[in-house]
């Protein structure tokens, strides 16, 4: 179920962890197979978002089914420390996140796409869709984003956790000095 504006930004401003999904999240969901490489389309401006969340001491998170050197490189890259492949079952991974870094549930918002991602979306702060996640996804999350998987979602998100925080007009600033 959908929060109201005002709901959203007061969840978004209790948030101190974001989880991704990286399959239609952090990428379009396309996926290039060669004959010993695995390739994968990430969206630059949704890196910058991660790292400005970073910055910031946002702590952000992938809990991820398949496993890809791609996806390690990406987190290493974007500073990601904490990295989850091959979890067909994320709750208890998510769960163990949560235990590990002393996290109450509202501190917490999630991003997902399809069906494996529900149990993690509803048990998060804030739940959220991207644009084009399947439509049992985005029926049940607080927030769909404008923007698709691999196209922007994050940052969006990333934008909307600052501003809801007062921290976007320092990252803007920074650039500005």
């Amino acid at each position: 179920m959908p929060l109201t504006e005002e709901q959203l930004k007061s969840a978004l401003a209790r948030v101190r962890y974001l989880v991704l999904d990286v399959d239609g999240v952090m990428t379009d969901a396309g996926i290039f197979l060669g004959a010993h490489e695995e390739f994968k389309r990430y969206d630059s401006r949704d890196g910058a978002g991660i790292k400005y969340l970073i910055r910031n001491g946002i702590r952000v998170a992938v809990i991820t089914g398949r496993e890809s050197m791609s996806v390690m490189r990406r987190c290493t890259e974007l500073g990601i420390e904490d990295v989850y492949q091959r979890q067909l079952k994320k709750l208890p991974c998510y769960l163990e996140i949560l235990k590990r870094r002393h996290l109450a549930k509202e501190e917490v918002a999630a991003m997902g796409d399809d069906l494996a991602d529900l149990p993690i979306l509803r048990r998060a702060g804030v739940g959220i869709a991207v644009a084009d996640a399947c439509e049992e996804v985005r029926k049940r999350a607080d927030w769909v984003t404008c923007a698709p998987g691999g196209h922007g979602a994050v940052r969006e998100v990333a934008e909307a956790i600052l501003k809801a925080k007062g921290l976007w007009e320092q990252c803007v600033e920074a650039y500005l000095a």
